[in-house]
């Protein structure tokens, strides 16, 4: 066993040092906002709050959680973020199969015009007028939609797919089976790696989104969470933005309630994460070594 020497252990502390240090710069920020979420008006509007709270208190989580506007937006992020995600998957997944058969006819034309795609595009007026063409203008579908697949995504799981044993499919189609069951029944359940990294993309994209909301959405009954919490970053009176009563605001400040509702927006994520991070390194990896 190769003992190590002091050089070793120099190089692991700066490594760890540098990876602490990162770690830090990641959640400084994080720890800012949550203490200002929990901590008292009159210390957050002094500036007093650091990364630890100062006058514990949960009145402003409480009242953007009981807020019927944010549980409103929170309800349509969480239908486009679920049926968004349940579709991309599935068209991304079924257009990356066939393209993963090297014997197809015109396969490197076809690459070419999916890269050209990921590199070019055709702009934001031109997709306005597209979805307004559509009448899509104040529907949830001009969010999910234009972003039913992504190149990128689809080759990761092009590749992935190139790397299963070719055997399996020769078997299957002995047996009989068709090409959608080769890959309901046989590719897409050997997968769950990929596919659950992709669509943890997905997922994120689809919450975190509110440029395309911003363009498309003119009715606030539509709005996502993200244009909700853009709408109370851009106010600076949080009367105006949240229409608050008075009570509320001899509890609440402005930067308290936006911090409490930044981290409310983020939960839902944090709760997804954990199930689907088992498979996320092992699905990127394998998805990507073969090119």
């Amino acid at each position: 066993m190769h003992k190590k020497t002091l050089s070793d252990w120099s190089l692991d502390f700066c490594i760890y040092l540098v990876l602490l240090l990162c770690g830090l710069a990641t959640l400084l920020p994080l720890a800012n906002i949550l203490s200002k979420a929990v901590s008292d008006e009159s210390s957050v509007v002094s500036g007093k709050v650091g990364i630890f709270p100062v006058g514990f208190q949960l009145e402003t989580m409480k009242y953007v959680v009981s807020s019927s506007q944010f549980l409103h937006s929170i309800g349509i992020s969480l239908l486009i973020t679920v049926v968004g995600t349940v579709l991309a998957i599935l068209v991304t997944a079924i257009t990356a199969y066939p393209l993963s058969k090297r014997h197809l006819p015109g396969i490197s034309f076809i690459m070419l015009l999916f890269i050209f795609t990921m590199m070019f595009n055709g702009g934001i007026i031109p997709n306005y007028l597209l979805m307004k063409q559509l009448h899509l203008i104040n529907s949830l579908w001009s969010l999910m939609l234009p972003a039913l697949i992504s190149v990128f995504n689809m080759l990761v799981i092009k590749s992935y797919y190139e790397s299963l044993p070719e055997a399996l499919e020769e078997s299957a189609k002995m047996d009989g089976a068709r090409n959608f069951t080769i890959l309901f029944r046989i590719i897409l359940p050997l997968s769950v790696p990929v596919i659950a990294t992709i669509a943890l993309f997905y997922a994120v994209y689809f919450w975190n989104d509110y440029f395309h909301p911003m363009l498309y959405i003119n009715d606030a009954g539509l709005k996502p969470l993200q244009l909700y919490l853009r709408d109370i970053v851009l106010n600076a009176d949080s009367s105006n933005a949240l229409n608050k009563s008075t009570d509320d605001l001899m509890n609440t400040s402005p930067e308290g309630v936006r911090s409490a509702t930044v981290i409310a927006s983020i939960i839902p994520m944090l709760l997804v994460y954990p199930y689907l991070q088992k498979h996320f390194v092992k699905g990127v990896l394998i998805g990507s070594v073969k090119g």
